[in-house]
């Protein structure tokens, strides 16, 4: 073969090694903790996503607690602060599942009621108490109506209340900064942590995930958000 120019053609194998190695360094991801997001749980976030959360239910404004929308000509005046806990009433209410509301108990102070209620009769009524934030995610995948409550340490102060959506955070993710949640309150989200949405509530949630929320979860009939 002297004099020739000899052309090296690579394996398949060797062919298939330098396509993959770019990729071997890239870090692996991590599973979602509160496992895959099921038909019901696509649902229940589209669900979430359409009740206008952010632009109704606004704080400082005294508001309709079915609608989220202002009754009221100005700002200001009792039961116009802010409006976690009306906005899951109103979300249950959609849902057919019943959590304290008006007209059994005033929009004022309204969350650390309904915690309270939680605890003694939602027992009846459907609803459980859940383990831990891991529980909760996994819950809210499924597709059940899961919420993280607060309650002050005042009975004078106001408390706080979410609804737990769908998420495929992983596990160090809800160790860190809890489920994702949409709400109501200070500033409305359609989509936030736990660790951000109950920043203004001390003891509520801590650097390390341990804190007074807990978490609540009643099954969703599965023809509220599948037709």
């Amino acid at each position: 073969m002297k004099g020739r120019n000899l052309i090296y053609l690579p394996s398949r194998r060797a062919v298939l090694l330098a396509a993959i190695a770019p990729f071997a360094s890239l870090p692996s991801f991590a599973e979602p903790c509160g496992g895959t997001i099921s038909q019901e749980g696509k649902a229940l976030a589209r669900f979430l996503d359409d009740t206008g959360v952010d632009h109704l239910w606004q704080a400082h404004w005294h508001v309709d607690w079915q609608t989220g929308k202002a009754d009221r000509d100005r700002p200001g005046g009792r039961e116009a602060a802010t409006h976690c806990s009306a906005f899951v009433a109103a979300v249950a209410q959609r849902l057919g599942i019943y959590v304290l509301r008006p007209p059994e108990h005033a929009q004022e102070l309204l969350a650390n009621a309904q915690m309270a209620w939680m605890q003694t009769e939602g027992l009846s009524l459907g609803w459980r108490q859940v383990a831990d934030t891991r529980q909760a995610q996994e819950l809210a995948n499924g597709g059940s109506l899961v919420v993280a409550a607060f309650a002050a340490p005042s009975p004078h102060k106001p408390g706080h209340i979410a609804i737990v959506r769908p998420s495929m955070k992983d596990c160090a993710q809800l160790d860190s900064e809890g489920p994702q949640i949409t709400q109501a309150g200070v500033t409305n989200y359609l989509s936030t942590s736990v660790a951000e949405g109950f920043k203004h509530h001390h003891g509520a949630w801590g650097d390390n995930g341990i804190g007074a929320i807990r978490f609540y979860a009643h099954a969703i009939e599965r023809r509220r958000l599948i037709t």
